[in-house]
């Protein structure tokens, strides 16, 4: 029988020798490709140039989404003026000021919907309550910011907010950081409860909430607005009959009583 032997043949592995010089001149890019790269970064310059200053790409229509008719309305106005100017090279920093500016809306961004559109999305002020000054009134938003000036007796269904005369109020401006701006977003925190709200103040740190009911709920600091008109409303209901005032300025230990709360009470009774 024939036996068959393995036999190991001398094997190594051969790195090709190239010199650093003749490396850099095959990776160097040929004259001709240069000429190639060149021509395509004019090309797309000159495009670029092109639509920047011709009307092949200008803006003809502004759409606005998350606004109402009136908001849509505004920010249409505060950007007539782009209106013929291309889309390309716009200055989105300057549109989202003019639009941010609005008293209205919280903040905006903006879309180019080639060839022709720009298309803006807002967020909307959301009214929280009436802002009183003598005989004027003014729309006054979640965050304390100033919305519009109001006629006589809009807006019923929302509570009313006193200031003194003295009181710089400006249409778009956030309220200082006294009591009325605590209390106009004190009863936007308060959700639905807000529509039992007839006014509201704070004053020396304490928040009261002056029921249409006539009866007063007395909320102390403005923290945890949430959690303390979620007692009150639970709590309303085992409120007994003749009581003017509920304290829940401790949400754990609600309290309701009849007196002025202020300088005490003439009897009181644990509720919820």
């Amino acid at each position: 029988m024939a036996r068959a032997e393995a036999v190991t043949l001398p094997w190594r592995v051969s790195w090709p020798r190239l010199q650093p010089r003749a490396w850099l001149v095959r990776a160097a890019p040929t004259r001709r490709s240069l000429a190639v790269g060149l021509g395509m970064l004019a090309f797309a310059l000159g495009g670029y140039m092109l639509a920047r200053e011709s009307s092949l790409f200008a803006i003809s229509r502004i759409e606005v989404q998350g606004g109402s008719p009136e908001i849509d309305r505004q920010v249409d106005h505060a950007l007539a003026s782009l209106v013929g100017t291309p889309l390309v090279g716009l200055d989105g920093s300057a549109v989202l000021r003019k639009v941010d500016a609005l008293p209205t809306v919280v903040r905006a961004s903006y879309d180019r919907a080639f060839p022709h559109t720009l298309r803006l999305t807002v967020l909307p002020e959301r009214a929280a309550a009436v802002l009183r000054r003598g005989p004027d009134s003014w729309l006054v938003s979640l965050r304390g910011r100033v919305i519009e000036h109001l006629g006589s007796g809009a807006e019923p269904g929302l509570p009313r907010v006193w200031v003194s005369a003295r009181t710089p109020v400006r249409t778009g401006a956030e309220l200082s950081g006294g009591g009325a701006a605590v209390a106009a977003r004190a009863v936007g925190l308060a959700g639905p409860f807000g529509a039992r709200v007839a006014t509201a103040s704070f004053t020396d740190g304490a928040l009261v909430f002056h029921l249409r009911s006539g009866l007063e709920v007395l909320l102390g600091s403005g923290g945890d607005i949430r959690l303390k008109v979620a007692v009150a409303e639970r709590t309303l209901a085992a409120v007994p009959s003749g009581s003017t005032f509920l304290d829940v300025s401790v949400p754990g230990r609600p309290v309701s009583g009849t007196g002025s709360p202020a300088i005490g009470t003439a009897k009181s009774s644990s509720g919820g």
